[in-house]
């Protein structure tokens, strides 16, 4: 599967490398050109490539991982058709990401009545919208071994279809993905200063004791 990243951060190059260790080929995009991306696809190794954001929207699913307030420019001009998209991003309002701005940020959404994500929906429009990975820094995810800890990731989304593609292949990749539900409903445990943002959980499966 070939999978697309708008921004090339460390939450895109994090979970390229996970992506790589489950033998998926990845496309990484800035706002700078691909030229800018030399070092880092040489970092990411075979199987990783860069290009543009147009050329991103051609892979089998996008990521978007750039920092909040970067985000409408950065799917600017792109036309959607049917694409999944998973939203990685964490909805600070500003460039304050101590406890006090991210209360601020969660502020903010609640007085807007919409999550972040359902807001980010509006600037896209044919994508088929997830949100998912941003619930967690990316230093707890940083064991890309095949024996690394089964991770939580939660997800929501209002489209089923593209929601069971996500939790498939986060699954595959070593992740335990727990479904929340809507953009809305699920959307709002999630997201930036929500109950369930910045929770560390592990999928443990326990051996059924002999009878």
């Amino acid at each position: 599967m070939r999978i697309g990243f708008i921004g090339a951060g460390n939450v895109a190059r994090t979970i390229a490398r996970h992506m790589l260790a489950n033998n998926h080929q990845v496309l990484l995009s800035n706002s700078r050109g691909p030229e800018t991306l030399t070092e880092v696809i040489s970092e990411l190794g075979e199987g990783a490539f860069a290009g543009t954001r147009e050329e991103v929207l051609g892979t089998d699913l996008v990521i978007l991982a750039v920092r909040w307030g970067d985000a409408e420019a950065a799917v600017e001009g792109l036309s959607w058709d049917g694409q999944f998209l998973i939203d990685a991003t964490n909805a600070h309002m500003g460039t304050d990401i101590s406890l006090e701005g991210v209360t601020k940020s969660r502020a903010e959404l609640a007085k807007a009545g919409r999550t972040s994500s359902e807001i980010l929906r509006d600037l896209v429009p044919g994508a088929r919208l997830v949100k998912t990975i941003s619930n967690m820094p990316m230093e707890w995810i940083s064991d890309f071994s095949k024996d690394k800890p089964r991770t939580v990731l939660f997800v929501s989304g209002d489209d089923a279809e593209a929601k069971c593609f996500v939790i498939a292949l986060l699954n595959d990749a070593g992740f335990a993905a727990i479904d929340l539900g809507s953009l809305a409903t699920g959307g709002a445990m999630h997201e930036v200063g929500a109950p369930l943002s910045g929770v560390e959980l592990h999928f443990v499966r326990r051996m059924r004791e002999p009878e």
